[in-house]
């Protein structure tokens, strides 16, 4: 069999084809093991620093994520930083919540645009219009209510707390971006 050009280069395509299709079938098996089962809801009451009802927090699991639904009256107009904390205690002034969820890294920089962050519990801000009402969708990756997949687990043994702050959270000062004082809080627990 006479080598050419073309036929040194069909030999060598052929395994490199061949590899990349065993990658992409490795990549494919690795994504599919990292999702959780999907159907995971829960529901928490948000209260302010007086203890009264001010809206609530909705969980949804995703294949690759959590969506949390936000509904809240009484806030602030302007934006507001908020986060998911690592206790599911909210006790005015909502210190009792604890940090943010970090397990994995606990001190893992905060910050969505910080190079070495973002932890765990960062999460995009919300917008109260005029009237001081929150209607907002978020979506992490970092955080799950379904017992197994990515992300941390927000119903362990002390449960987990969506927290709002009073300012919006620059996403790269340390240490709360600049979010402030804790103004709303939701405990969150699979009971």
């Amino acid at each position: 069999m006479r080598f050419t050009p073309l036929a040194a280069a069909l030999a060598l395509a052929a395994p490199l084809a061949l590899a990349g299709a065993c990658a992409s079938t490795a990549d494919a098996a690795q994504m599919q093991a990292e999702r959780a089962p999907v159907g995971a809801t829960g529901q928490a009451v948000l209260i302010n620093a007086q203890g009264a009802n001010i809206g609530r927090v909705d969980l949804r699991q995703g294949p690759t994520g959590l969506v949390i639904k936000v509904e809240a009256s009484g806030l602030t107009p302007g934006w507001h930083g908020i986060h998911i904390h690592a206790t599911g205690e909210c006790a005015a002034p909502f210190t009792s919540s604890g940090a943010h969820i970090n397990h994995g890294e606990p001190k893992a920089p905060h910050g969505l645009l910080n190079a070495a962050g973002p932890d765990d519990g960062d999460l995009p801000n919300v917008y109260a219009g005029a009237d001081g009402k929150v209607n907002a969708e978020l979506f992490t990756t970092r955080a799950r209510i379904s017992s197994e997949g990515p992300g941390q687990w927000l119903w362990d043994a002390d449960g987990s707390a969506i927290i709002i702050h009073a300012n919006p959270d620059d996403h790269s000062s340390q240490p709360i971006g600049g979010a402030g004082d804790r103004v709303a809080c939701a405990a969150l627990s699979a009971s």
